[in-house]
């Protein structure tokens, strides 16, 4: 199983949730970044994070599945993602968090800006971001290997495009092993929204003591200083993603009310 992203979405909470449950062997670390930026290191690489043999066979034994899993959400947006799952992983679910794209964007930039990666305003970085994505987005289509940072770093806009993310991978697995979460929903009513994965991953019923915000979904970074962003900044990045919410809601025959 892989959860794919959205960034700044909850990945790192649902990791933990996940992680705790008895029937779910986690990856050594939450991230591997295997589909996107250390592709090169290979599939045996890939597969040390795992779950070795000894443990499917307890399981096995047990009479109980063994879920692996790992969440990296860099994989949503990056454009040879999907295609190698697919020859990796053709089997696995996927689970996709969404959250409102506004204040997703805020909270990536918040990310960048407290880590020292991001130098500019809020409003010149998404003015400069169509350059700075731009150039990586043409070096991987020539080098599929190339580590392309700068669409990591700086896709505030590009990673809310959600449909055609979501588009992609479609292409490659079938609707009914992709489950799509609003992240405001799990936030908001984690233990049903949980139970729901749970079914979806076919895993018995199960959950945590306490479901800890890991993300710090409605709130920045606890070591930074909360971004300023104006009101005119907030409707201009409305304005922005609202086709492409609509766009969204046409696809899933869902409607996130985000605006």
């Amino acid at each position: 199983m892989l959860i794919i992203g959205a960034q700044r979405s909850g990945t790192s909470s649902l990791y933990k949730w996940l992680e705790a449950h008895p029937d779910v062997a986690a990856s050594v670390r939450k991230e591997t970044e295997y589909l996107t930026r250390s592709f090169q290191q290979g599939e045996v690489w890939y597969r040390s994070h795992f779950a070795s043999r000894f443990r499917h066979k307890v399981a096995k034994l047990r009479h109980r599945p063994l879920v692996t899993f790992e969440a990296t959400p860099t994989y949503l947006s990056h454009p040879l993602a999907p295609e190698r799952a697919a020859a990796l992983v053709p089997g696995a679910k996927l689970i996709v968090l969404l959250r409102n794209p506004v204040t997703r964007a805020v909270s990536q930039y918040e990310h960048e800006r407290s880590g020292g990666r991001e130098p500019m305003t809020i409003d010149d970085a998404i003015a400069a971001e169509a350059d700075r994505v731009g150039r990586d987005l043409a070096r991987l289509a020539i080098d599929p290997m190339y580590n392309a940072r700068d669409l990591q770093r700086y896709s505030y806009l590009t990673r809310g495009r959600y449909a055609e993310q979501l588009e992609r991978w479609f292409e490659k697995f079938d609707r009914s092993r992709v489950l799509v979460v609003r992240s405001e929903d799990m936030y908001d009513d984690p233990a049903k929204v949980y139970a729901e994965i749970l079914d979806f991953l076919g895993l018995r019923r199960w959950q945590p003591r306490q479901f800890v915000n890991q993300s710090y979904l409605t709130r920045p970074d606890a070591t930074s200083t909360p971004v300023e962003v104006s009101d005119e900044t907030r409707a201009w990045l409305r304005d922005y993603f609202r086709p492409h919410n609509v766009r969204l809601k046409e696809l899933l025959g869902r409607d996130f009310d985000w605006d």
